[in-house]
């Protein structure tokens, strides 16, 4: 099953692709989709429709996570942040895609062992888990951390309904 992870953000949206066998994952590619700090933000948020599109089109995956938000501080990078959120969720969806969130912290804990991890644990992790993957940047990191806990907890999901069937 090839799996894909976002981590929304409004300048950068990170994204990761995975292929899942059993317990086996394999890092398929990785990169970033970067918008123009200077545009307006409804260019910005087209830009990033325009560049999640063409990444599920050269990729082809059959899932898609994203990472849910942390509430910032400022109201006004909350809110924008929330809307570039809001394509990332749209662009897999609409292409016929599920789209499953998980909380940063869940994120963590699942690659890394623990909710508070820092970045630099959870890329060193991610390329463990990902023999030779050449990750682009921090934000692809979190990405394919995203499609990660995606494939372990798809995957418990899916052992639980297969037993729940097998009881009846």
């Amino acid at each position: 099953m090839r799996l894909i992870g976002f981590d929304p953000g409004l300048l950068n949206t990170g994204w990761g692709v995975i292929d899942v066998d059993g317990n086996r994952l394999r890092h398929v590619a990785d990169g970033t989709v970067r918008t123009s700090p200077k545009a307006s933000l409804s260019d910005r948020l087209v830009e990033l429709h325009a560049g999640l599109q063409e990444v599920i089109a050269e990729h082809h995956p059959e899932e898609a996570a994203v990472e849910e938000t942390f509430v910032n501080k400022n109201p006004v990078s909350t809110l924008k942040l929330g809307q570039a959120r809001g394509v990332v969720m749209l662009v897999p969806a609409l292409a016929g895609l599920y789209v499953a969130e998980y909380l940063p912290n869940l994120v963590k804990k699942t690659v890394v062992g623990s909710g508070h991890a820092q970045k630099e644990q959870i890329q060193m992790m991610v390329k463990t888990l990902l023999p030779g993957a050449q990750i682009a940047t921090a934000d692809a990191a979190d990405a394919l951390a995203v499609a990660i806990c995606h494939a372990h907890h798809r995957g418990s999901a899916e052992r639980v309904k297969a037993l729940a069937r097998m009881a009846t």
